[in-house]
């Protein structure tokens, strides 16, 4: 099996119960990043909350890497199955 080969996540339905996780789990990291920055943006308009839009922005960031991360952990799971099975 090879790593990030687009017919890993059919191979069995454990393999798609771990696609369905991850793509929900990247979803909702991506969908939280993006509104992390859109808030933290509309905060910097304002002088006295640039402190949080600052924090903001760091937050988004880690969720935005948090998303290679995501796929990494799918990617090592579906090894793990073809290693057990």
């Amino acid at each position: 099996m090879k790593l990030f080969h687009p017919d890993n996540c059919k191979r069995s339905d454990a393999h798609k119960r771990i696609f369905a996780s991850c793509e929900l789990a990247y979803t909702a990291v991506d969908f939280a990043a993006a509104l992390m920055f859109v808030v933290g943006s509309i905060l910097f308009f304002k002088e006295s909350t640039t402190y949080v839009a600052t924090w903001l922005f760091l937050i988004g960031s880690i969720f935005f890497g948090l998303r290679p991360t995501i796929k990494l952990y799918r990617e090592l799971a579906y090894l793990k199955l073809a290693k057990d099975g």
